[in-house]
């Protein structure tokens, strides 16, 4: 199944309502707005008064980071002892755990757009926190009298909300930095007062304590208020240019013969697409075939045009039923694909005659040096 809806259309929808309305326009809601019009295709009008509706939607962004500390392993897949992530409009944009122990993109235009030094102070950045977390938790767990026995959660929470403004800035509305202890608000910052709220007894402690620290409310202050819309201005923007410039891929799915007349080689291809993250899957009954299967790629290339193209193959028989699908992911231009492959298969015949043409050639060329050389030699041209 194709999910793209006709990409120049997208585009158009897009640039119409970021042109002249002066706002960005989220993906998702162009995607549902040119949906909507091709349902209600002769009322473009109408359509385009949905876009102004939409970007309404859009005005609003949000930044927000997430870290999450365990007391001690839960041995649990996908529960790590410390994970933070980063999420713009509620969307992940980087990733840290304490087991990879490194901070990374999870957005195809965050790799890009940001340097490797940028991603190194991150991980150092994340690898202190987690020790802070550590230490934290140690101390909360002695001020509510809890044991080993169990394994206890400390969460915080932060960033800020910003509202676009008619010349592209983004403008401060709302802050948050908030901690919560094994699932229950434990103290948060009110950004309106300057001061700490504890809502529960055993965080008076810590209120009392850091409401006495002038820095660190002005920090914390200065962080929601002007360096978190910065980075937020600055994600956006790059989104933002980032689906500008995607090019959704073409997908194929093709064989051809193999020296073994009973195998084809299955081809699964993407190609004219840009940027260069991409996914690409073959599947045998829904199930995805790996290197231990004998698949084969080319890893990602460029092409002649600036886009980039991969291929994946692999040798299966002739007389194979099974299902096989070919799935591309293009984040970047929010192409999903699914194609099935038709179960056409070439005529061997061409192929065998080609091998034989080739091996004849082969011969006749082996047959007519070796003539040559016993003629010179006889000549006393060789010695």
């Amino acid at each position: 199944m194709h999910t793209l809806i006709n990409y120049d259309f997208y585009k158009c929808i897009r640039k119409i309502a970021n042109t002249f309305l002066h706002f960005y326009v989220d993906s998702s809601i162009c995607l549902w707005i040119c949906v909507y019009l091709f349902v209600n295709h002769t009322a473009f009008v109408c359509g385009l008064l949905r876009v102004c509706v939409c970007v309404c939607i859009c005005m609003n962004h949000s930044l927000t980071y997430i870290y999450t500390a365990f007391s001690k392993p839960v041995g649990l897949p996908g529960l790590h002892e410390f994970t933070a992530m980063g999420l713009l409009d509620n969307r992940m944009i980087d990733y840290f755990d304490s087991d990879s122990k490194v901070k990374v993109p999870r957005q195809p235009w965050m790799k890009e757009r940001l340097s490797p030094e940028y991603w190194e102070k991150g991980t150092q950045s994340r690898l202190s926190k987690q020790q802070w977390f550590t230490f934290n938790i140690d101390i909360l767990k002695k001020r509510m009298r809890q044991n080993d026995t169990d394994a206890h959660v400390l969460q915080w929470r932060h960033g800020c909300e910003g509202v676009r403004q008619p010349d592209g800035t983004l403008k401060f509305t709302r802050g948050m930095d908030m901690y919560s202890y094994d699932g229950n608000d434990f103290l948060s910052f009110d950004d309106a007062t300057g001061v700490w709220v504890a809502p529960i007894n055993e965080a008076l402690q810590t209120k009392r304590k850091w409401d006495e620290v002038q820095v660190l409310k002005d920090y914390t202050l200065g962080y929601l208020e002007h360096e978190c819309i910065d980075w937020m201005q600055k994600f956006v923007t790059y989104q933002q240019k980032s689906l500008s410039e995607a090019i959704p891929p073409e997908v194929f799915v093709y064989t051809r013969n193999t020296e073994v007349e009973a195998n084809v080689a299955l081809s699964c291809m993407a190609t004219g697409f840009y940027p260069k993250d991409i996914i690409l899957q073959i599947k045998r009954n829904k199930r995805v075939l790996s290197k231990e299967d004998g698949l084969k790629t080319t890893g990602i290339r460029p092409n002649g045009d600036d886009t980039f193209q991969i291929r994946h193959t692999v040798a299966i028989l002739r007389t194979d039923l099974s299902t096989y699908t070919c799935e591309v992911t293009h984040l970047a231009s929010g192409l999903h694909v699914e194609k099935e492959w038709d179960h056409k298969l070439p005529d061997f015949s061409g192929g065998a005659i080609g091998v034989a043409v080739g091996g004849v050639i082969v011969l006749i060329v082996v047959v007519v040096a070796a003539i040559t050389i016993i003629i010179l030699y006889k000549r006393g041209v060789c010695v």
